[in-house]
């Protein structure tokens, strides 16, 4: 029976994807900003992810060494996914060795402390599996860090033999202990050296394309490669390997059969054509990034689950313009920024969500949840480069001057980056404002899962019919502003959303905002 008291680990820190709102259930990893075996201090950042409502970085949960790393940059991730492993390290920098030795975990929400084993009892993973977790020295060899790699991979692989003495895998690999704490990967596929091909998904994404592991660059740590090299391969060579057999891949059917598996289309060959595709126009195929692949899941998924109905009304911004005027100015110079009309249009908002709460809901089964306190979220454009929807929190505790404060605030956050998951948390009514590119109607689609969303479109000068108080009527020119609800017809009907509609006007053309600023 082999030694395996060189198998003696510290107290590890497992290192998960943490919640990044009430409905977001993954997230992707964008960046790693530190390498396995690399020192990590409590707090310091880890990597960043995103997910399509916030970008953040996930601090590291203890002091200590990284281990492993078991997300590669690009991949979609579950919250409460595993992400890395770290070992404790006390003040001395010496590993924790879980028996009395020094050091804390302290309180961490997003990892969870855990004494490594001793022995090799269950299954150890396969090379494979490992590769996704490990790195790759100079001698080609893949150093997985935790010699508990049934846990690192998250699940059992094909394995026996003894660990100390050579774990044979699948064909040709092999897992051998060479020192105390380390595993590392001796052979990958029979005969072709190392594999670093990444995940499951990976190589079966390669394996359905016909795709040749070496004829992909790796871009994940340790040269590993990721779904997103692939794909860019894919896109890559599609006009770079000419007619076959007298056809060719027009453009936009690169795309086509990606999620399906199958290869993609081709069309009949142009009459005449002859030679390399070269002369040809070639289309930019752009993969969506992870916020605009997670938009449209989530917009789609939307339009699947909420009746949409869309109800229109042009209000008056007369009264407003007077306000925007007369105090606009001041208003600037004690603030830093000018008085839009987005401000207002909350405002208004608010209060006819008073008067109208059935708007301010969410449905649930059978049933329709009003939330008596309103929580405002305001759609932000990044840059176009996808939108995320800070909220205000108790809206309706706020006049104009702290509403306006708020979306700036919020604004100037959200295309920072700063914003936190607590942010964009709890919305119950969300506005989104295309008005400053002088848009007539905008139908948008309801964030779910709440039951409607107000589009505050362009304000212009324009003539319109008026009625004097005499009943005369005349031409006069005043600021119009189109105000378009989408509703959940589950939650309310037509007329009731027309009279929130009308009760926004209401406010806009009457109500005293001068006395809030």
């Amino acid at each position: 029976m082999p030694d395996e008291s060189h198998l003696e680990r510290g107290v590890e820190v497992d290192v998960t994807m943490p919640q990044l709102g009430e409905t977001v259930a993954e997230a992707t990893v964008s960046r790693w900003l530190r390498a396995v075996d690399d020192h990590v201090e409590e707090g310091e950042a880890l990597l960043e992810v995103s997910s399509d409502k916030i970008d953040m970085e996930v601090p590291s949960p203890a002091t200590g060494r990284l281990a492993a790393i078991l997300a590669t940059e690009g991949e979609t991730v579950a919250s409460g996914a595993l992400l890395a492993i770290i070992e404790l390290m006390d003040d001395s920098g010496s590993l924790v060795d879980g028996t009395g030795g020094t050091g804390s975990t302290g309180s961490m929400t997003m990892a969870q402390a855990r004494k490594a084993p001793t022995g090799s009892e269950g299954p150890v993973a396969d090379l494979d599996e490992a590769n996704a977790a490990g790195k790759v020295d100079a001698q080609g060899q893949v150093g997985v860090a935790s010699a508990t790699l049934e846990a690192a991979v998250g699940g059992a692989a094909e394995a026996t033999g003894e660990v100390g003495i050579g774990v044979e895998g699948r064909a040709g690999s092999a897992l051998r202990v060479e020192g105390p704490g380390e595993v590392r990967g001796v052979a990958g596929r029979a005969g072709q050296g190392p594999d670093l091909t990444g995940s499951p998904i990976v190589r079966r994404l390669m394996r359905e394309r016909g795709i040749e592991p070496a004829s992909v660059a790796g871009s994940g740590p340790g040269g590993l490669v990721t779904r997103s090299d692939v794909l860019s391969y894919i896109d890559r060579t599609s006009y770079e390997r000419g007619p076959v057999h007298g056809e060719v891949f027009p453009a936009g059917t690169v795309e086509a059969g990606r999620e399906g598996g199958g290869a993609p289309p081709t069309a009949p060959a142009a009459a005449g054509f002859v030679g390399s595709t070269a002369s040809l126009p070639v289309d930019e195929v752009v993969p969506f990034d992870s916020i605009r692949r997670l938009t449209a899941e989530r917009m789609v998924r939307s339009k699947a689950a909420a009746a949409h109905t869309l109800v229109s009304l042009e209000a008056g911004y007369q009264a407003v313009e007077k306000v925007r005027r007369e105090v606009g100015p001041r208003f600037s110079e004690e603030e830093g920024f000018s008085l839009g009309y987005l401000p207002f249009a909350a405002r208004a908002c608010v209060e006819a969500l008073k008067r109208w709460p059935r708007l301010n809901a969410s449905v649930q089964g059978d049933s329709l949840v009003i939330h008596h306190e309103i929580n405002l979220g305001i759609a932000v454009d990044l840059d176009h480069n996808g939108l995320i929807v800070p909220v205000l929190h108790r809206a309706d505790d706020l006049g104009l001057r702290g509403m306006a404060r708020s979306i700036h605030t919020a604004v100037t956050r959200a295309r920072s980056r700063q914003l936190t998951p607590g942010d964009i948390a709890g919305g119950t009514f969300t506005i989104t404002n295309p008005g400053p590119y002088g848009t007539f109607m905008t139908v948008a689609i309801i964030n779910q899962p709440q039951v409607a969303i107000l589009s505050t479109d362009g304000v212009s000068r324009k003539p319109v019919v008026v009625t004097g108080k005499d009943g005369e009527e005349s031409v006069a020119i005043r600021s119009m502003g189109m105000l378009a609800i989408s509703f959940d017809h589950r939650a309310v009907d037509g007329a009731y959303a027309a009279a929130f509609l009308k009760e926004i006007a209401n406010v806009l053309g009457g109500h005293d905002f001068q006395s809030e600023l």
